[in-house]
């Protein structure tokens, strides 16, 4: 008797945490832990349970909608180059507009944020970059630039680690403009790689205006690493399908 007792406990579970990625997209063990009165450990069971079942996906410390896409692998700047370059074009055309006179400038690595070097004209702003080509393409245009130190990364080319986030900190930034490979209303923004996390949340802590350059590909995927929540930044894209993005953060779609 006990035993199928357990079984209609599960089942009731089951549909519950179900029931809560219908409606948040994703979710963590121990949210579902706290909200469904049990263990940590009967939630992982469940969840493997439900991602056998083909009715969620399983995920580090948690579970995602079948709906949501997982971008867990990133592929190196010449293959994210090819990757919606109209698009990358209209949003790092607009993101240079916003740079004004006197601005302390933060330009994140990335292949949108790339582009964005060829649009900006303000030579009365100065510009801190973790991106080699950036870097370079900044100096080469006249600009005043600081390349952050730091361990290279061959697949993006970016300073990361230790001394990179350490070098971030010590500066306030007026704007910093991110690349993201996730964009989430729970899981906000999000990155493949640890260290390439912690130095985008570090810009963003030290910004008084944080912007995400994130095509319309983005929305709705979840990369491993979550660097800042949705309401941390504004989000400059080429075009929005779900205006309920907006309800958490500034969307400016830039074809509207």
């Amino acid at each position: 008797m006990k035993v199928g007792g357990d079984i209609i406990l599960q089942d009731i579970r089951h549909e519950k945490i179900v029931e809560m990625l219908r409606n948040r997209h994703s979710v963590q063990v121990t949210e579902l832990a706290k909200e469904l009165s049990t263990s940590e450990s009967t939630i992982r069971r469940d969840i493997i349970e439900l991602d056998r079942r083909g009715r969620l996906r399983k995920v580090h410390g948690g579970a995602v909608s079948v709906d949501v896409r997982i971008a867990s692998e990133e592929t190196d700047v010449s293959e994210r180059q090819q990757i919606s370059i109209e698009e990358k074009e209209c949003i790092a055309q607009y993101a240079a507009s916003l740079i004004k006179d006197n601005d302390f400038v933060y330009i994140d690595a990335g292949t949108t944020t790339e582009k964005m070097v060829n649009y900006i004209t303000n030579k009365n702003a100065t510009y801190v970059t973790n991106g080699v080509i950036h870097a370079r393409r900044l100096l080469q245009k006249g600009f005043d630039a600081i390349m952050i130190g730091g361990v290279l990364r061959a697949s993006t080319e970016a300073a990361i680690g230790t001394i990179a986030v350490e070098n971030v900190g010590r500066y306030n930034f007026t704007k910093c403009f991110m690349g993201a490979n996730g964009v989430d209303i729970n899981k906000g923004f999000s990155t493949p790689d640890v260290d390439e996390a912690a130095i985008k949340g570090a810009a963003i802590s030290q910004s008084y205006e944080s912007y995400v350059l994130a095509d319309h590909t983005k929305f709705g995927r979840i990369a491993s690493i979550t660097f800042a929540c949705i309401d941390e930044a504004k989000i400059i894209t080429d075009h929005i399908e779900d205006p309920d993005y907006c309800k958490y953060t500034t969307v400016k779609a830039v074809e509207e």
